[in-house]
């Protein structure tokens, strides 16, 4: 989703930050920025919400970071482009759990993960990340 989330931003003049344990590579371009923390538990999801803010658009599939960041009244995406929300948050936790179970055979045979990415979800991701964009120039 990196991609896509440079070619919005570049559109909306608007900066990025990629935050991971170890380097990789991004843009040279002066909106992307690139942190590194250390490789510590959790230690990305604790820098990004701690700086998440009203002004903040955060995408992650983290069902636990996406709640934090909302907690901060940041915009929170999947890259599936469905947005996480106050409303919502408590469902995908309590999901994520069950489905953790799951996953790791605590109840019947064990199933698999989340179902692959698709055009479809490029597309609602594109169109969403856009449209929170919009949201926050015009103030929410």
């Amino acid at each position: 989703m990196k991609e896509e989330i440079y070619k919005v931003a570049w559109r909306h003049e608007v900066p990025v930050t990629i935050v991971s344990n170890s380097p990789i590579r991004v843009p040279a371009h002066p909106l992307i920025e690139r942190v590194v923390v250390s490789d510590g538990f959790d230690a990305a999801d604790d820098w990004i919400a701690e700086r998440a803010d009203p002004l903040s658009v955060c995408v992650t599939a983290d069902i636990l970071l996406a709640d934090r960041c909302l907690k901060a009244r940041a915009a929170v995406l999947a890259p599936n482009g469905k947005p996480f929300t106050t409303s919502s948050i408590g469902a995908a936790v309590a999901t994520r759990a069950i489905m953790a179970d799951l996953r790791a055979g605590a109840v019947g045979d064990p199933v698999g993960g989340p179902a692959p990415f698709s055009k479809a979800d490029r597309s609602r991701f594109l169109s969403a990340l856009d449209e929170a964009l919009v949201r926050l120039k015009r103030g929410r």
